[in-house]
């Protein structure tokens, strides 16, 4: 050092009585110092070892869950042009399966084309009109007349008797006036005689007691087979025999076949007093024998009014 120089520029060292009497400042600052760097240095360690140990739990995470992610790949069916969803991953790691899968994929335009109904099709698959009954048109006419056909002539409950010019037995015969009690259960019966089946001679007569205009006769019976025809006459008392010119044919023969039959009259402008209903032959399985002769049955008859 020069004269009068207090520290070596060198080595930093005093001169001897520049710093006065010796004491434990300098090297305790100087220890401080070097105390502030070692430990600024350790917490810039802890930190960049805790800041790279952070990532490490997400990589080992990802690479554990790998075997759930092919579990329900494997299981899930799918259906031809099925769009799979992707799996959703939760910020831990852990794979969910979307709650709500997609199992078909919109219909491409080829698609749509071919199985959308064509417009003429779908235009004539619920016609309203095509089922609606017209009148005079075979059996759906003939319906479409019954439903439109006026209410039946009022009856009293005695209007109606046994017809039986020929004198037959009366024990032959049960109550009229069971085929006009509005209840098909019951009925006027007429026992066969096996000597002369299946011809028969009697009917079911009925009183209008006042002269009215007849177009239908409605038959109900559980013997169908019989041959019947309409008969009807003006004056008073009726006609004592069905040969009597004052018996007017109001329909032709016929042979019944159902058990339900309408029978559509002539001479519905004509007014009678009396209607009869003449049966000329029974069922041959209503023939019976000489101790068990069978019957025909009349259920309910129905006389109606013409229209309008």
């Amino acid at each position: 050092m020069t004269g009068g120089q207090d520290w070596c520029l060198q080595c930093g060292a005093g001169a001897p009585g520049s710093l006065g009497t010796p004491s434990w400042r300098p090297a305790a600052t100087a220890f401080g110092l070097v105390a502030v760097l070692v430990l600024g240095a350790a917490a810039a360690a802890v930190a960049a070892l805790s800041k790279g140990s952070a990532k490490v739990p997400v990589v080992t995470t990802t690479v554990a869950a790998a075997p759930t992610v092919s579990t329900p790949a494997t299981t899930t069916p799918t259906t031809p042009g099925a769009v799979t969803m992707p799996e959703a991953k939760s910020p831990s790691g852990t794979v969910k399966p979307p709650k709500i899968p997609l199992t078909a994929s919109p219909p491409k335009a080829s698609e749509t084309t071919t199985s959308t109904t064509p417009p003429s099709e779908a235009t004539t698959s619920t016609p309203t009109t095509s089922t609606t009954p017209t009148s005079g048109s075979g059996a759906s006419g003939e319906k479409a007349n019954e439903e439109s056909q006026q209410s039946a002539i009022l009856l009293d409950t005695n209007a109606a008797t046994t017809y039986n010019p020929y004198g037959y037995p009366a024990s032959e015969f049960s109550g009229p006036s069971l085929a006009i009690d509005d209840d098909p259960s019951t009925a006027w019966t007429a026992e066969v005689n096996p000597a002369s089946a299946p011809k028969m001679a009697e009917g079911l007569l009925i009183d209008l007691k006042d002269q009215q205009k007849v177009a239908v006769l409605e038959l109900i019976t559980s013997t169908p087979g019989m041959t019947v025809q309409v008969y009807g006459a003006k004056g008073n008392p009726a006609p004592a025999s069905i040969t009597d010119p004052a018996w007017i044919p109001l329909s032709a023969p016929k042979a019944i076949k159902k058990k339900h039959t309408r029978l559509a009259l002539r001479d519905s402008k004509k007014e009678f007093t009396y209607i009869t209903l003449w049966i000329s032959q029974a069922p041959q399985s209503a023939a019976g024998t000489a101790t068990a002769p069978g019957h025909v049955d009349v259920n309910e008859v129905e006389l109606f009014p013409p229209k309008g």
